[in-house]
């Protein structure tokens, strides 16, 4: 069991876990995620040697709930703050999703703090989502059903094989979704967020880069060509995987973490 950190912003509180020793490697979880998102792939990056941080987004897990703005590019803001607060970079980080836009923009801005980044299922520009997540774009309009939308969502976004203890994560979701002011943020990141900030900043972006990407993300029309042209645009590697969806980390976390300690070279 690891006690939560905090860390006070001048918009908000951050939440996040501090495992291991060794080189840094920062997980940013996907929009209405938690940090236990990685539960997967921490021990394994620990065991391998890293010293592993798992922070809450804004809005979401143990974070404090209201801040002037929500998404990838804020996220990507807090994240310089949160690698010279723990005064161990440059970190290596790692982003899904929503995540993986902040990954972006943490690199571009802050390349002396940023080692290398991982984009798994990455949204790093405003291209069309798949039907699923068209329509839970659009019902989440309406008053006070982002949440519950968001939780029926969330099983699309694992196919085929869950992890074993799915819901269990789901439940855990489920009841930070229920607590007061949550629904009104998960409103705003499906319904606000922009990945604008990511895209026009993916040219600046100089450090080491690896796309993953699972061959069944149903957020994307076609994932391979979307990973393809995010790995292409960075100059980066490129790791599918086969079966895999929205969280690949979660479904095959060996294979995540093994693209991760290739990136870092051990």
């Amino acid at each position: 069991m690891t006690t939560t950190k905090f860390l006070d912003l001048p918009d908000g509180r951050l939440s996040y876990d501090d495992q291991g020793e060794g080189p840094l490697v920062v997980c940013v979880p996907a929009m209405i995620g938690l940090r236990s998102e990685f539960r997967h792939t921490t021990p394994l990056l620990v065991a391998a040697g890293f010293r592993v941080v798992t922070v809450d987004i804004r809005g979401m897990g143990e974070a404090s709930v209201t801040w002037p703005a929500y998404g990838s590019g804020p996220t990507g803001h807090d994240l310089p703050a949160l690698i010279r607060h723990l005064g161990a970079g440059p970190a290596l980080v790692v982003g899904c999703s929503s995540g993986a836009g902040a990954a972006v923009v943490a690199a571009a801005t802050a390349p002396e703090l940023v080692a290398g980044i991982v984009l798994l299922s990455p949204f790093v520009r405003d291209a069309k989502g798949g039907l699923a997540m068209t329509l839970v774009r659009a019902a989440a309009r309406i008053p006070g059903v982002a949440g519950a939308l968001w939780k029926s969502h969330y099983v699309q976004m694992y196919p085929g094989v869950k992890p074993a203890d799915f819901d269990q994560e789901r439940a855990r979701l489920a009841a930070n979704l229920a607590q007061p002011g949550r629904g009104a943020v998960a409103k705003a990141y499906i319904c606000d967020m922009t990945h604008a900030e990511a895209e026009s900043l993916l040219p600046r972006v100089t450090a080491p880069t690896t796309v993953v990407m699972g061959t069944a993300d149903p957020d994307f029309p076609d994932p391979a060509a979307e990973a393809s042209w995010v790995a292409e645009t960075l100059g980066g590697r490129l790791v599918m995987v086969e079966g895999a969806g929205h969280h690949p980390h979660a479904q095959a976390p060996a294979q995540v973490v093994a693209a991760i300690r290739e990136l870092a070279g051990v």
